[in-house]
């Protein structure tokens, strides 16, 4: 079992339910179990073009969200990526013994560039940027989703180069894949919920409750349902997010009757759309009331100064033993 963990989130764009049933409810459930240390990685959203305003107020907005969907900042270090530039400058250590091929080679990599007419060596080396927010905080343990399994896979090889060529320091850190890491979109369930693909792929954590009944509404299904049909992946789309938001209420007896349902070919789709609104409203309903009242608190930014002051406590201290293991600076 891992003694710290480290995950961390881009400020750009709406935290949406797979972003939360996919990884921050097991952030949550993890912070009684052991050291946790969750960020905002705003220095990893400027590989693509961003309006410095909007990238400053949609950070302070993530991590609004983040708290409100359970992470506490006093049990869990909660904080801006860029408010601890430790971050970039093992990054650099670790550019130096990170391979060039292993870089041209991340799957993310292949699939951004081919989006953008400019791409930056940002997009390239920010493996290596993930790496560091991990290990500099030493954490042996990252909660992730099953697509993000090959960027720590580079980071646990930089650690073993790292430590083959300067000394055993960093741990190699394993993979914590919880249930629910794919929700698949609504509109076509054949692709991941995400907010890149428009607005109509993803249920936004702090959507209005009328655009979430209406995107639920407009779920793709199928028709001709009979008895012993397969369940087809809108269908198996719409289950997942009930049984998931079930499982969180402690009442999963709705999942049994509709599956029962339809392998009997007797259920009603407008019945199942109707029952994950009910189940995912009684999930995001208090989530919403709660960043509602967290921004009104004012008290945001009190709790990213002290969680950056707490991060940049073990992120000095790292520093220091790596730059005596590489030979840096005055000090012996």
């Amino acid at each position: 079992m891992a003694t710290r963990i480290f995950s961390g989130i881009q400020p750009t764009g709406t935290l949406h339910i797979g972003n939360y049933f996919g990884a921050i409810r097991n952030w949550a459930a993890l912070q009684d179990e052991v050291d946790c240390v969750y960020c905002v990685v705003d220095y990893h959203a400027i590989t693509i073009d961003v309006d410095p305003g909007a990238l400053r107020a949609a950070s302070r907005s993530m991590a609004l969200d983040l708290i409100a969907c359970g992470i506490d900042p006093e049990r869990s270090i909660v904080f801006l990526q860029s408010d601890v530039p430790a971050h970039t400058e093992l990054a650099w250590i670790f550019g130096c013994v990170t391979s060039y091929g292993d870089l041209q080679r991340m799957t993310q990599f292949k699939d951004k560039s081919a989006k953008q007419r400019f791409i930056s060596a940002g997009l390239l080396t920010y493996p290596i940027l993930q790496a560091a927010d991990i290990l500099i905080y030493r954490a042996d343990g990252v909660p992730v989703g099953e697509d993000q399994v090959q960027h720590l896979e580079l980071s646990r090889r930089i650690a073993r180069r790292f430590n083959s060529r300067f000394g055993e320091y960093f741990p190699e850190p394993e993979p914590i894949v919880g249930k629910g890491a794919r929700v698949m979109s609504l509109a076509d369930p054949s692709m991941k919920m995400s907010k890149s693909e428009g607005e109509s792929h993803y249920v936004g954590v702090m959507e209005d409750e009328a655009s979430i009944r209406k995107k639920i509404r407009s779920a793709v299904t199928d028709v001709g349902l009979t008895e012993g049909t397969e369940m087809s992946p809108g269908v198996a789309t719409l289950f997942e997010i009930l049984e998931l938001s079930c499982t969180e209420l402690g009442d999963a007896t709705i999942v049994d009757e509709l599956n029962g349902e339809f392998a009997d070919g007797k259920l009603m789709y407008s019945r199942l759309k109707d029952e994950v609104f009910d189940r995912l409203m009684a999930i995001l309903r208090p989530i919403q009331e709660k960043r509602r009242a967290l921004e009104e608190s004012g008290t945001i930014d009190e709790i990213l100064t002290d969680g950056a002051r707490r991060a940049e406590t073990i992120a000095s201290e790292t520093m220091t033993d790596v730059r005596r293991l590489v030979g840096l600076g005055s000090a012996p």
